[in-house]
């Protein structure tokens, strides 16, 4: 029978059949010794092992390595009071409970078991294959029994894991693992159970803290931003609500430094136990005047450009001033508690003395032109992920700027001459050339992955198990269902994959787009101009063709109009002038809408667990669907 877990969706009925562990142990001896292996192996498993030795993994360890535990966990916060009351019956059993976070750190651990050397990392880079890592990049229950693991010392150990979700957006913060002696012929896991309840119980406690902590923010915000016009911002780690003039004077940088002084002044720590906090992202971008979510994790500390004293705000009691970067002015943060603890900070920020509040800067480049939350959430986790040079999969409709997103990624990292392989133009028939490409440290671009040939991706998926890590970015449009061969490399993907959002989810970005999908006037004329009028228009098409449809339609205004001044709605297209033949909605259903669009993206379109997200019954998901022509 499926079951829900905080929204993951988790399947309680007979797992499928897995090999049988004494062959599989005599193929890792013959992997370890480096012999050819027998037929049978299943793929996933062999790849895993060849992913530990690429890692650098031995196989023989016996001295896990002992990283330094994350010095403020949210996730632990939430999850003690559940684990302390499972701690007890673990202690006379032969079973261990492990809560690691994102990273697939150890946070907390009981119980003992066969192969029980407390491992205080469980990434595939230190141990190698394992449960939690496989949790972790699928995001659903995951077991690993015996010979399945690469390291000797786990070969006696069947394990179950289940991802930990946050309740506002879906995104993964850890997982509970259950491991215990060898269980084979038990399906499932005998811990599965209690796995997923533990993971249930400690997202529940996620989501009570966080709508409390959220009011108490929101509270402190709304009464900062009642004077007229001031520029106001408030984080927990978790939320950003900008007010509109906070939104039109800060830049991405400034916001990332607020951020990160949030995180280095208390932000979700009481005096008693430091140890035990939230940790704001590091990340940049988002300038709604309204509510963003994002995920948990941890940030470097703030390196504000007016030197304060730490010892004075170290417990984050005290408010202080704080010089923002790109001329933008000074913030005065103010930490915001709440029952002995500081959940966030607020920023009031006043421009330079000199200057009047101006908006940031010049318009960016179109694939990062934009500043709607959804466009904003896809691109900052884009960029996150394109940090390191591991594969990155872009996906989304035609039109929404995969690609120039992907090229404007690889610039930024300094990837300046990548090679680029459309599939689209044909079969991609020449011999090695991604290896080749990889081999010379050049980046690949792979454009419309979903038009590759069969021996291609049978090719990709070849390179990926061999490498991992290769600096591959591809772009997918999603279309008729995948082959077995192209699902293979999208599931290796999952992990490191970004959906872009259609236009039609985007409409306040239009009027940021015009200017930059406009052609340079001619000498002598003026730049290309919209009355509001015809902007409304605009923002009401749904633009089936994305970005490349609306980018069509101002080239070809800028180069036919015979007319001057402000483009008018007489001039558009009539299905863009006429608008949709669907009726208006109101402000309350766009946002419904928008919170709908939100999950379902945050789930990767998975309907059963948007809905649990939402708190809604997926039939009733499926009627506002249809009722939003979604």
């Amino acid at each position: 029978m499926p079951g829900t877990v905080g929204g993951a969706v988790t399947t309680t009925e007979e797992s499928p059949a897995r090999p049988a562990l004494t062959p599989l142990r005599q193929a890792r001896e013959r992997f370890l010794t480096g012999r050819p292996l027998p037929d049978g192996v299943p793929d996933e498993i062999v790849a895993a092992w060849r992913r530990a030795r690429f890692f650098g993994v031995r196989h023989d360890l016996t001295e896990p390595s002992e990283p330094l535990p994350p010095a403020r966990s949210a996730l632990l916060t939430a999850a003690r009071p559940v684990l302390e009351r499972l701690a007890p019956a673990l202690a006379s059993g032969q079973s261990s409970l492990v809560l690691t976070d994102e990273r697939l750190r150890v946070l907390w651990s009981a119980g003992s078991g066969p192969g029980d050397e407390k491992c205080h990392d469980l990434s595939e880079q230190e141990v190698g294959h394992n449960s939690a890592a496989l949790a972790l990049r699928t995001r659903r229950r995951a077991e690993v029994h015996g010979p399945e693991h690469f390291l000797d010392l786990w070969q006696d150990v069947s394990a179950v894991s289940v991802p930990v979700l946050a309740p506002e957006n879906g995104q993964v913060l850890g997982t509970v693992t259950v491991a215990c002696g060898l269980c084979t012929g038990c399906t499932p896991h005998p811990g599965a159970a209690l796995a997923e309840a533990t993971a249930t119980a400690v997202e529940a406690e996620l989501l009570a803290r966080s709508r409390t902590t959220e009011r108490v923010l929101l509270d402190a915000f709304q009464r900062a931003a009642a004077r007229p016009g001031a520029a106001v911002v408030a984080l927990d780690g978790k939320n950003r609500l900008l007010s509109d003039a906070a939104a039109g004077m800060l830049s991405p940088g400034a916001v990332a430094v607020l951020e990160r002084t949030a995180a280095a002044n208390g932000s979700g720590r009481d005096d008693t136990d430091p140890s035990e906090a939230y940790d704001p992202c590091e990340r940049a971008g988002a300038s709604e005047p309204t509510r963003t979510s994002e995920p948990y994790g941890l940030s470097e500390p703030a390196r504000p450009s007016e030197p304060y004293d730490s010892a004075r705000h170290r417990n984050g009691s005290v408010a202080f001033d704080l010089e923002l970067p790109d001329g933008t002015g000074t913030a005065h943060v103010t930490p915001v508690r709440h029952e002995g603890a500081v959940i966030g900070v607020v920023a009031v920020v006043e421009p330079p003395a000199d200057e009047a509040v101006r908006p940031h800067a010049q318009h960016p480049r179109v694939a990062l032109a934009g500043r709607s939350v959804p466009w904003r959430h896809a691109t900052a986790k884009a960029a996150e992920l394109a940090r390191s040079r591991e594969p990155l999969l872009l996906t989304g409709e035609r039109g929404t700027g995969k690609t120039a997103l992907a090229r404007e990624l690889l610039r930024a990292r300094g990837d300046l001459d990548p090679v680029v392989v459309d599939a689209a133009e044909g079969p991609v028939d020449e011999p090695g050339i991604w290896a080749t490409a990889l081999a010379s440290d050049h980046a690949l671009l792979l454009r419309h992955a979903e038009r590759l040939a069969q021996a291609d991706v049978a090719a990709l998926n070849s390179l990926l198990d061999e490498r991992p890590d290769a600096p591959l970015l591809l772009t997918f449009t999603p279309g008729t269902p995948p082959g077995p061969c192209l699902q293979r490399l999208l599931d290796t993907l999952a992990a490191r994959s970004v959906t872009l959002p259609a236009l039609r989810e985007r409409p306040d970005d239009i009027r940021e787009l015009l200017p930059e999908l406009a052609p340079k006037p001619v000498p002598g004329r003026p730049p290309l101009t919209w009355t509001l009028d015809a902007l409304r228009a605009l923002e009401r098409h749904p633009w089936p063709g994305n970005i490349t449809e609306l980018a069509h339609l101002v080239r070809a205004l800028a180069e036919h109009r015979q007319v001057a001044g402000p483009v008018r709605r007489t001039e558009l297209p009539d299905l863009v002038r006429e608008g949709p033949a669907t009726r208006q909605l109101s402000p309350m259903e766009l946002a419904e809408r928008t919170a709908i669009l939100e999950s379902l993206r945050s789930h990767g379109g998975n309907k059963a667990r948007a809905a649990a997200a939402l708190g809604i019954a997926r039939a009733t998901l499926y009627r506002k669907l249809r009722g939003y022509s979604l």
